[in-house]
């Protein structure tokens, strides 16, 4: 079990909160955290990574301790440094050196005394070996991508760390990293934590998620518990984001951006009521009607 147990005061744009997370997350499972800009997310990687201390509490991973201090304490009696854990972090502008080629990016990372096949072992997971020798300034986002993550693969973490890694790449790339983040995930065995906002990415990804709201855990739970418990049902159900609400006639035209996609439907007043430009929703069918749900507490 990973143990995470903490208080962090924290500010944000509405003012400071308190980030309070207690919870154990199972091994090997790929785990979202999801929530609006400000809620935490971010600062919980962090503090699995050892970059940022919580106020109290701790941090176990196995039967390590990774972090421990009690409240009102002036320092923490154990703070493993981030070289010690065995985390690996990919950042949401990858990170890389600029000056270094791909396979030296990995070099880098590699700890002394791990054998260098381990690089060339990399590079062909990820489909880099014709880019070897490249810099990253040449390099597609998806390139970079896969450079990162190869390069946070290197120290053979048992934990996995990516803060929104596909949001900078179109649909299709960020779908064929999201298949191959899969086979990386289930062929090292790690626990992987992820940063999301995307629907579509954390059902594809995600054996559990904890959503934050405000520093604290609003609901966890697997995806279909978390999103669509309350959500009609229906032969299908798409998650978009409200571009637009047009009255026409007695009804209203709803236009959806779905992916890349823009559906527009019609939709009740009642359905449209509490929407505005921006607002998460769930679209379904109802006897080959369209029913149209906004998806709250996020």
């Amino acid at each position: 079990m990973i143990v995470l147990d903490i208080q962090k005061r924290l500010l944000s744009a509405q003012g400071e909160i308190v980030l309070k997370v207690n919870y154990a997350f199972k091994e090997q499972d790929l785990i979202t955290l999801f929530g609006k800009s400000g809620a935490g997310k971010t600062t919980i990687l962090r503090i699995l990574a050892g970059l940022v201390e919580p106020d109290f509490g701790r941090v176990q991973v196995g039967d390590t301790l990774w972090f421990e201090r009690t409240k009102g304490a002036s320092k923490p009696s154990i703070n493993l440094p981030p070289q010690k854990r065995s985390i690996g972090f990919v950042f949401q502008d990858y990170a890389l050196f600029p000056n270094m080629s791909v396979e030296e990016n990995l070099y880098f990372a590699l700890p002394k005394g791990v054998d260098k096949k381990k690089v060339a072992e990399l590079l062909e997971i990820t489909e880099l070996q014709a880019l070897a020798k490249q810099k990253p300034n040449v390099l597609s986002g998806g390139q970079q991508q896969r450079v990162a993550l190869a390069r946070a693969l290197v120290r053979s973490p048992e934990i996995l760390l990516l803060d929104e890694p596909f949001s900078a790449l179109d649909s299709m790339m960020a779908y064929k990293l999201q298949k191959e983040l899969l086979k990386i995930h289930h062929h090292f065995n790690l626990t992987t934590f992820l940063v999301s906002h995307n629907f579509s990415e954390v059902f594809f990804l995600s054996n559990f998620v904890l959503c934050i709201e405000k520093g604290r855990i609003a609901k966890q739970g697997s995806p279909s518990s978390v999103f669509l418990e309350d959500m009609p049902s229906g032969k299908f159900r798409h998650s978009g984001v409200v571009l637009e609400i047009k009255k026409s006639g007695l009804v209203y035209i709803l236009s959806v951006l779905i992916g890349n996609e823009i559906a527009q439907i019609t939709a009740q007043e009642e359905e449209v009521r509490n929407l505005k430009s921006g607002d998460s929703v769930i679209l379904a069918s109802k006897a080959w009607n369209p029913v149209v749900a906004q998806i709250k507490n996020l």
